[in-house]
């Protein structure tokens, strides 16, 4: 019996394997067209992973390995990603950015969550539409769900949200570019500084030429340097939060991201590695692509629709503020 019931599991545990890596893959490709690279290949991902749930069966039979997919291979995307994040050029290119990054990141994860708060957002969705939306995106929401203890549907739709308000802003900023009077250089700083992932801060720098491409992302990289200490900070925080209503003392502190460090570190002053780094973050793309589907397969619509307009309309707002900090940072500073 024992035997029956293994063999059986196998094919169900594979077919999540393949169903969330079709996923990933198809929004890798996806990514590439015009238009569609505004949105991303993790979203993309997600979005492919929800509109799977209405084939029941095939979303059946790949829930069993989901769970596993959503928190395993979102860690080892996530390690992996590090390799993306070159300390050097930071370190000699950014540092002006880095002292940017850190001012923005502080005042937009506080402000952010105040004003989540105000409009009745739940605690735990507060802070994680609060971190994608001022560190890095969809990365960064699944880089403190841990920390935050959060549900399923909740990062889903942080991310939503991130996708949404990064890809509107794209295009404000885009279209502001000829009229806000910036070197290529500042319109590239701008873009890193306000914009919520990496892929959003590319294409509106790239309005700018090359030297607005390179500032974006020396820009967005300072911010994505910040994930790993404020994960751990907020992974603090919940765990005093948490303190007096369970018995011990349990820190959810993310360790994967000490990882995520480490593989910054060896990437960036280990020159051995440097053919295989490309290879590395594509890999870490393709992880996070098959969590982003886990995630999507197993979504609630219905808790995304009663819930959605009120942490969307907090985020906006915030994403003016964000704007509009970037701008004068940009304009007195650099």
């Amino acid at each position: 019996m024992t035997s029956t019931i293994s063999l059986r599991g196998i094919p169900r545990l594979g077919i999540g394997f393949l169903v969330t890596l079709l996923c990933s893959l198809a929004g890798y490709a996806l990514a590439k067209l015009p238009g569609f690279s505004l949105i991303g290949q993790l979203v993309l991902a997600l979005l492919l992973g929800m509109a799977l749930q209405f084939v029941r069966p095939l979303t059946h039979a790949a829930q069993r390995s989901t769970p596993f997919i959503a928190n395993k291979f979102l860690r080892a995307g996530i390690i992996l990603l590090g390799f993306k994040l070159n300390l050097v050029i930071l370190m000699s290119a950014g540092l002006h950015s880095l002292t940017a990054a850190v001012l923005v990141v502080a005042v937009m994860i506080t402000l952010n969550y105040i004003v989540a708060r105000l409009f009745h957002v739940r605690h735990t969705l507060a802070l994680l539409t609060a971190c994608g939306c001022s560190i890095c995106g969809a990365a960064a929401v699944m880089g403190v769900s841990s920390a935050v203890r959060s549900k399923t549907d909740e990062s889903v739709l942080a991310v939503a949200i991130v996708a949404i308000l990064g890809t509107v802003f794209t295009l404000i900023e885009v279209g502001l570019q000829p009229v806000l009077g910036f070197s290529p250089e500042q319109f590239g700083v701008l873009a890193g500084l306000s914009l919520h992932e990496i892929a959003h801060a590319v294409a509106a720098g790239g309005s700018a030429g090359m030297v607005g491409t390179d500032s974006a992302i020396i820009a967005k990289l300072s911010r994505v340097l910040l994930l790993a200490p404020v994960a751990v900070i907020i992974g603090l925080i919940e765990a005093r939060r948490h303190r007096d209503a369970e018995a011990g003392f349990s820190v959810p502190i993310p360790w994967f991201m000490g990882g995520f460090l480490l593989a910054s570190a060896l990437g960036s002053y280990l020159p051995v590695l440097a053919a295989a780094i490309p290879s590395f973050v594509q890999l870490a793309y393709l992880l996070l692509g098959m969590a982003m589907a886990a995630l999507g397969l197993n979504v609630n619509f219905g808790v995304i629709l009663r819930e959605g307009f009120r942490p969307l309309a907090s985020a906006t707002i915030c994403s003016f503020v964000l704007l509009g900090l970037a701008l004068s940072l940009v304009h007195f500073w650099f």
